[in-house]
């Protein structure tokens, strides 16, 4: 007896060869949509992490922090230019010799060491010479040098220069030459290296207590440094007032401003 297979079973066969080229079909689409679902929500967490990121980065504040010391000069320098005419120049040269021995005697009276000394800025003028010299000058020759006056002891110097009166006395002509001045000697502080790193060290924690009472004021917390400055060193006369130059007094004063920027977090 033989059996024979009805059209229905061929009918299932086919149908599950259908779904099966279906899902083969759909495979890649499916597999696309999943890393695209994916990518898409791996982006809006970063998107959201760096929006609070950029947030808290915009939350900072500014802040500065000053530090000042008391120093003293510790180098002196005075230009003394002296100056001499006369119609015949051996006789001027002369003149000129001996008015800088006498300002040499006048420094080692008033206990600076004249070893330290040192002639500068020679020059020689024939007024003959000069085409367009008015025809009433009667002295042909003048003679300028500078005696630059050097000394670790700047009290020493700035005594001295409140009695060059006694040099003009002595017949001494001074030159108001544009090249150093008449105003007096010139107050050097060379320690500002050996200053530096403590007035730094102050300034910043000096700034860091400002931003701190900010953070406390504002319901915050101080976070790290955004960015930092550490300022220029000023020297600066100790008697600050219109008319004063630091470089003309012994006494300075040394400032350093320091500025830094706080981040601040809840």
């Amino acid at each position: 007896m033989r059996i024979q297979r009805g059209s229905g079973d061929a009918g299932k066969r086919g149908s599950n060869n259908q779904l099966e080229q279906l899902v083969k079909k759909l495979e890649p689409i499916v597999s696309g949509a999943l890393v695209l679902a994916l990518g898409l929500a791996a982006a809006g967490w970063l998107a959201g992490a760096g929006l609070a990121r950029s947030r808290t980065a915009d939350r900072y504040v500014t802040v500065k922090g000053i530090s000042e010391r008391d120093a003293q000069a510790d180098l002196a320098l005075w230009p003394l230019r002296i100056v001499v005419s006369d119609n015949d120049l051996g006789r001027a040269y002369a003149r000129l010799e001996t008015q800088l021995q006498q300002v040499r005697v006048f420094l080692t009276r008033q206990g600076i060491d004249t070893a330290l000394t040192e002639l500068q800025s020679f020059s020689v003028t024939d007024a003959f010479t000069n085409q367009y010299r008015n025809s009433d000058v009667v002295t042909r020759y003048v003679i300028n040098q500078t005696l630059m006056v050097r000394s670790s002891e700047p009290a020493k110097v700035l005594a001295a220069s409140q009695k060059v009166g006694e040099l003009v006395q002595a017949g001494v002509v001074f030159s108001s030459g544009a090249e150093y001045g008449m105003g007096g000697p010139t107050f050097v502080y060379s320690g500002l290296n050996e200053l530096k790193p403590a007035m730094i060290a102050e300034a910043t924690a000096r700034a860091r207590e400002s931003a701190d009472q900010f953070a406390t004021d504002s319901k915050s917390h101080l976070g790290g440094i955004r960015r930092a400055n550490q300022g220029v060193f000023e020297i600066l006369a100790r008697d600050q007032a219109p008319g004063i130059q630091e470089q003309g007094q012994i006494a300075k004063k040394v400032r350093v401003v320091s500025t830094v920027e706080y981040f601040l977090k809840d």
